[in-house]
């Protein structure tokens, strides 16, 4: 549904956006993640045909850009990270304003804004003053207002931006709605758990590059810290002795009490974790558990960046 080819973007000597090669299917949600100032707008805005690109190619739903920009924007819609909104408009004149704009008026019109109202959850608030609604709704209008034309593609630049916990809740059980109705959906975000918990799959952009794209699960993978394990062997004693035994390992650069834990860390990540069972074993302890240190999106994105990875 999306694709890029070496997508470039420079603002004289300044580099925003660099080679970027990316693929996004139909019906995906997608995640883009990045620090402030990583090109995760640069790369929506060229997609949304505001921004040219100064090389490179762009395809979305088979449409060249920018030569069929007019097409792109048929079929998508289009969320900024601040969505500015006529605070001195009615919800539903907001809406039928950009309806107009579509080409979409009259009892079509009524239809469409009625749906998407509902949808966005805020059919009870079609009467307010679009000044009277709080950051989270303000933001599920924003949706609502791309969703008019029933776009194919939704880009959302920092949809959950600003927004309390449970609007953060509800916004994400909204876009995993609209991933249900297939529609193709790309979130930027420097949220890393809240695209942990919602996107297909994600890439990792730095500094106008993709470091990654796949799945968390196997990002997850990829960065994970066998350098630190947790066993339990049972009893002050039974720690004290497996203190012991570690601490003249090579392979192990530290072992330590944690409360009820044993908490090893080895020399090396790419230590295989086996024998530090096979030596507490072998010594009698009794080993109830061993576990490696979980990673989180945050850990494999940290990990990722700074080149600790492959």
């Amino acid at each position: 549904m999306i694709s890029t080819e070496a997508l470039t973007k420079k603002y004289g000597k300044l580099t925003a956006l660099s080679g970027l090669d990316l693929n996004v299917a139909e019906g995906e949600i997608f995640g883009l993640i990045g620090p402030n100032g990583a090109g995760k707008s640069t790369t929506l805005k060229i997609l949304a045909t505001l921004l040219r690109p100064t090389s490179g190619t762009a395809t979305v739903g088979g449409f060249k850009l920018p030569e069929e920009g007019a097409k792109v924007r048929g079929i998508i819609g289009y969320m900024p990270d601040f969505a500015g909104a006529y605070e001195d408009m009615r919800v539903d004149e907001y809406l039928a304003f950009f309806a107009a704009a579509y080409g979409i008026t009259g009892k079509k019109a009524r239809g469409v804004i009625g749906d998407v109202l509902e949808l966005t959850d805020l059919a009870e608030k079609k009467e307010e003053l679009v000044e009277s609604l709080s950051r989270g709704m303000t933001q599920r209008l924003g949706i609502a207002r791309v969703l008019l034309h029933d776009p194919k593609v939704l880009l959302l630049d920092e949809p959950a931006s600003g927004l309390d916990p449970r609007a953060r809740v509800e916004m994400r059980m909204l876009l995993k709605e609209l991933a249900g109705m297939n529609k193709t959906v790309v979130i930027s975000s420097h949220i890393l758990f809240e695209l942990a918990e919602l996107c297909t799959t994600v890439g990792i952009i730095e500094r106008g590059e993709l470091l990654y794209k796949g799945s968390v699960q196997e990002l997850v993978r990829l960065c994970r810290r066998a350098d630190i394990i947790h066993a339990k062997v049972g009893g002050e004693e039974n720690l004290r002795k497996a203190v012991e035994l570690l601490a003249t390992d090579g392979r192990v650069a530290e072992a330590v009490v944690k409360g009820e834990l044993l908490e090893v860390r080895l020399a090396s990540p790419e230590t295989a974790a086996d024998f530090v069972a096979e030596k507490l074993v072998g010594a009698g302890l009794p080993l109830h558990y061993l576990s490696e240190e979980p990673v989180t999106l945050e850990d494999a994105f940290m990990r990722l960046t700074k080149g600790q990875v492959g």
